[in-house]
């Protein structure tokens, strides 16, 4: 399974997702601490959902965090960069 694969299955299971993209951005980050040849080491991730309504942008992006504790440590830089409660 790939790591973008973990990633939305986690995401999935743990927030239940209306929306959820995810980018490998590793491209834009050669050079970088932690980046490596075949990619999978920067993601961007998308995410709207229901369990983000009524929390702040900081706690949103806490809750995606938690979700990917073992990606995250060591592994893959994920970005949360939009994270939206799921409007109805």
């Amino acid at each position: 399974m790939s790591i973008a694969d973990t990633i939305r299955t986690k995401l999935t299971e743990r927030l239940t997702p209306a929306r959820l993209e995810i980018a490998d951005e590793s491209h834009r980050h050669i050079g970088h601490e932690g980046a490596r040849p075949g990619g999978e080491t920067h993601f961007s991730v998308t995410i709207v959902s229901a369990a983000f309504v009524g929390q702040t942008r900081v706690s949103r992006q806490r809750l995606v965090y938690q979700a990917l504790a073992e990606e995250r440590d060591p592994g893959p830089r994920v970005v949360a960069d939009h994270a939206h409660p799921e409007r109805g």
